[in-house]
Parts: structure tokens; sequence; C-alpha cells
């Protein structure tokens, strides 16, 4: 498994095992269960999916010992705010059954179209978290979905975010957003790696899919490595679970990657972080 050194020097696996849309209770506990028994040690979920238990519980039916595993959860939008989001954090806690988080998320930057004061809700949020990272409750702290007018207040701080996850694929590369939060000191993580599924069927990607003798899943999923990210890839089908593993045994050339990178915006959710409105 590669993994990435944050700024702070706490080591990420660079695939992840992403549960959003996943089921809480048997469906989560299986999955993630078996991610775990087949190889990942990166488990993303937060409390807006609404299956922090059966993530919980799939970590203890692995039989893994907790250091052994890399676990993300994020800070909903409801729940913005310095006490809101200290709150917040112990909820998330008590679900997952566990007594630290190895990276804690903003999910969704509040923005100018919510409030007129959405920088120092950021910044709000965000003294949360960095007190909780002082206080060894998190290993390393970061934000999703933000962009470099976001994330400018945050950068004045004196522990700026670690990881930038946004959503990220061949056919959306983002990147200025990119570029913005590695020029800062951010790992980047990818969200949605296959495009919301719209991916799996493009001709580009399913015929260097058959030039390489893998899936269309996986040459996505390739892209994203080589291009620096880490993936987040999600599924609840225990052959596609093994499948978007199986990383480390072949890359695209260059060729490819630049074909692959020269696509038109293509499978994206269409979700602006700074126009949404949840």
């Amino acid at each position: 498994m590669q993994t990435v050194t944050l700024s702070n020097g706490v080591v990420m696996p660079r695939i992840g095992y992403g549960t959003w849309k996943t089921p809480s209770g048997e469906v989560a506990a299986s999955a993630v269960a078996y991610a775990l028994t087949h190889g990942y040690r990166h488990v993303d979920t937060a409390a807006c999916y609404g299956n922090e238990e059966g993530v919980g519980e799939g970590i203890r039916r692995s039989g893994l010992k907790r250091e052994e595993i890399f676990l993300t959860s994020k800070l909903w939008n409801a729940d913005r705010g310095y006490e809101s989001a200290l709150a917040a954090f112990e909820q998330s806690l008590a679900r997952l059954g566990t007594d630290y988080l190895d990276l804690y998320l903003i999910h969704w930057p509040a923005n100018h179209t919510q409030f007129e004061n959405w920088e120092q809700i950021n910044l709000d949020s965000w003294r949360a978290m960095t007190e909780l990272y002082r206080a060894g409750r998190i290993r390393a702290i970061g934000v999703s979905n933000f962009h470099p007018k976001h994330l400018a207040a945050l950068l004045k701080t004196e522990v700026p975010p670690m990881v930038n996850q946004i959503e990220l694929h061949p056919g959306f590369l983002q990147q200025s957003v990119v570029e913005f939060s590695r020029a800062n000191g951010m790992a980047v993580e990818a969200w949605s790696p296959l495009g919301m599924g719209a991916m799996l069927q493009h001709p580009l990607i399913c015929r260097i899919a058959e030039e390489c003798g893998r899936s269309a899943a996986q040459v996505c999923l390739r892209f994203g490595l080589q291009r620096g990210y880490t993936v987040l890839p999600k599924s609840v089908t225990p052959a596609r679970i093994e499948e978007n593993l199986r990383l480390y045994d072949f890359s695209l050339s260059e060729e490819q990657m630049a074909a692959i990178a020269s696509l038109p915006i293509c499978g994206e959710s269409g979700w602006d972080p700074d126009t949404v409105s949840f």
C-alpha cells in the first residue's frame, strides 16, 4: 500500500475505502470488515452518511488493531461553529466506538450564498478542530470541498489544513484547486474517483482498460494514483472491493495519461461549494 506523509508527519494510505451511500447497520459493517480483511487500511466515512455505527462495527469485526487503520470522518454542515463542532466530534466518536480519529474534515465550507459571516463560521469550526487536534483527539485535520477563497482564512491560522478532499476524477480535474492545495501543504484526496460511475462507460476509459487488460474502474483509480491523489473508491460488492485495491501491478503510459487528462468535463456532480444550499 502506497502512502502519503501529511504536513505534520502523519502517514496516510493512498487508497481508502469510501462509504458514501453505504447503508448503515449490517451492510456497512460487513462491507467495511471485508475491505479491511482484504487489504484496505484507510476507511472514509462522515456524520451525514448515517453509517458511522456500521463502520465502527466493521472495524471491530476485522480483528485489526485500531492503530492499524486510518479512520476519517467529517463535520456536517448543520454542526458548523465552535461549540457545535466540538459536540459533533464527540457524537461521531461515540457512533464509531473509538476514542480518536486519524483525520477529521470540515465536510463543506459555509459560503457567501448562505451566510454573510461565512468566513467566520468556517474559522469557528476550524478553531474547534484545532483544539481537538492539539489535545491529541485527532491525528490530522483538514477540509473537504474547499476552494482557494474558502481556504484563505484557514491558511492564516496557526494550524493550517493538512488535507483537502475534493471531487476529482477523469473528466473533472479541478486543477486550480489541486495546485493551490498542494502549494499550501495539503495532500489531495479524490472523492467520486469514478465520476459517479459515469466514467465506467466512457469510450476512452473503456478503450484504455481493454489495452491494459483491466477494468474501467481500475483505469480511473490508477489515473488518480499516478497524478498523486489519494483515491476513495466505494463498493459493497466483494469482487469490486478487491478489484479496486489491485492497482499496483500495472501503470498507464504517458500517452494514456495525457489522453485521459484531456477529456472535457463530464461525470461531475454539479455541486459547486460556493453555491450549494445544503
